[in-house]
């Protein structure tokens, strides 16, 4: 282990599909030992994962970063957004979580805006119109679909915050995560008693928000882990708000996400509140706001396509006229929950570098539309866009952004943003100091600019048209429909 000049922290990532670990220098942010280990995701109608499984991999994570986990004074968990965690009377889950990409709540969160005001008193209450990610809607889809499981639940949890009581033993949340839940208030910062009591939920079952800076707890020693006995734990926060602490992210520069899912955010100091639905009005970590907008189809739908297509990632041909919605798991930006992927404009000169390309531009497309909502109107539309994510350091990813934005692009050096952001978050523990400041120290956003060229407004207004056009069959997805009848069937030779 290299030696470090301040006392170690330890940042955990638990996303979709593994959990990572690192142990970073709080003087210098210098990562001195990581680890990783996987966890399953269901395939079908539902995506649900086994809570216990994440545990066991941040056992794992843990325990491959070795003898420097146990010199960690403090530790923070940052974790997927709006998964439903279930727990019985003895802290065990009920049943597997409900996943932020699982979608079949997309009936409940119609019923439940129409039910509650309308979008409009949604986004005054609560700074977001929920779509089927939303906790609350998960909530009542299982209420509506699994009575049995709501009966059996003593307590109901964020996936950062099932990690973080088991570590402590306490049932805690922050702002960050549960501003993504449906059922806490923005304007008050409070749980919303008319939304728990719509949909059945005692607020008893729910963890305490602590505050910014707070130390929750310290670490168990009933576990079998690396830390020493009385090791700090931080509140911990939901991916996103851990990537922007991770960045140091101030007011007025916006991040591209690219990863399974897509995102697009930017601090701001103005409270959200969108009637669209488009933007989610989140809090962030540490008192400001983190307008949202989140596509559920990035990079595994793009790589999708490249494999169907028999392609490297890479291989993209520019040109062609050919449209591309990759929305395999339906969508949430635009808000089609039941779509599936649409192609348009298949020519007998399309190649399949076309059909690539054509993937990754309507990936971006859906994004970009955003990213003018997340930031304030007096921010600097000419400060670089920042990369980040799984597909932030591939070539054709950073080309399609660069072109279809038409404004530089930075890609931060730093990796695992999000356990970097977690880091941040346990070393302000000890340092007392504001953990997007302790990221900026470490200079985590550093990285190459890429200059900007100029925009490709044909490409986005095809896309544009093309999705107009095809709203009303995206809207019905691939649910049955009547067979034709006619008399084309009797017909003989």
């Amino acid at each position: 282990m290299s030696a470090a000049e301040g006392p170690l922290v330890v940042g955990v990532d638990t996303s979709t599909q593994s959990t990572k670990a690192l142990v970073v220098d709080a003087a210098t942010g210098q990562v001195v030992a990581s680890g990783q280990a996987p966890h399953t995701v269901s395939s079908g109608a539902g995506r649900e994962s086994d809570p216990r499984q994440w545990w066991d991999a941040l056992r794992e994570a843990l325990h491959q970063c070795g003898e420097a986990a146990h010199e960690a004074a403090a530790v923070s968990v940052g974790g997927q957004q709006h998964g439903l965690v279930t727990l019985d009377e003895h802290g065990d889950p009920v049943r597997p979580a409900l996943l932020w990409n699982d979608v079949r709540s997309a009936p409940q969160a119609r019923r439940l805006v129409d039910e509650l005001g309308g979008p409009k008193a949604w986004a005054e209450r609560t700074g977001s119109v929920p779509g089927a990610s939303f906790t609350v809607t998960k909530w009542a889809w299982l209420a509506e679909h699994e009575p049995e499981a709501v009966r059996a639940t003593r307590a109901v949890r964020l996936p950062h915050d099932y990690l973080t009581e088991r570590l402590t033993g306490l049932g805690t949340t922050d702002r960050g995560d549960v501003s993504g839940t449906g059922w806490w208030a923005s304007g008050t910062e409070e749980y919303d008693e008319e939304t728990l009591a719509h949909v059945g939920l005692d607020p008893a079952l729910l963890p305490r928000v602590v505050r910014p800076g707070e130390v929750v707890g310290t670490v168990r020693d009933t576990h079998d882990l690396p830390f020493s006995k009385g090791t700090l734990v931080a509140p911990g926060t939901g991916d996103n708000a851990a990537a922007a602490l991770g960045l140091g992210l101030r007011p007025g520069t916006a991040v591209l996400s690219l990863g399974t899912s897509g995102t697009v955010y930017a601090v701001s100091r103005r409270r959200p509140g969108d009637p669209t639905g488009t933007v989610a009005g989140f809090a962030d970590a540490r008192g400001d706001w983190l307008p949202l907008a989140c596509t559920l189809n990035c990079t595994l739908a793009v790589d999708r396509v490249a494999a169907l297509l028999g392609l490297d990632r890479e291989a993209v041909e520019p040109g062609g006229s050919v449209t591309l919605l990759p929305y395999l798991d339906g969508e949430r930006t635009p808000n089609l929950p039941h779509a599936s992927g649409l192609l348009h404009g298949l020519r007998h000169d399309t190649s399949a570098g076309h059909l690539l390309q054509a993937a990754y531009d309507g990936a971006v497309h859906a994004l970009l539309g955003a990213l003018d909502l997340v930031l304030d109107a007096d921010a600097d539309r000419g400060t670089p866009l920042l990369l980040i994510g799984g597909g932030a350091r591939g070539t054709a990813w950073q080309q399609t952004v660069r072109r279809l934005s038409g404004r530089p692009v930075q890609v931060p050096e730093a990796r695992e943003l999000v356990a970097l952001g977690a880091a941040a978050q346990a070393a302000g523990l000890l340092t007392g100091e504001d953990p997007a400041a302790v990221a900026r120290r470490w200079n985590t956003a550093a990285g190459p600019v890429l200059e900007a060229v100029e925009q490709d407004a044909e490409t986005l207004e095809r896309i544009t048209g093309v999705l107009s056009d095809a709203s009303p069959l995206l809207e019905r997805g691939t649910e049955a429909r009547p067979r034709t009848q006619g008399r084309a069937a009797d017909i003989e030779d």
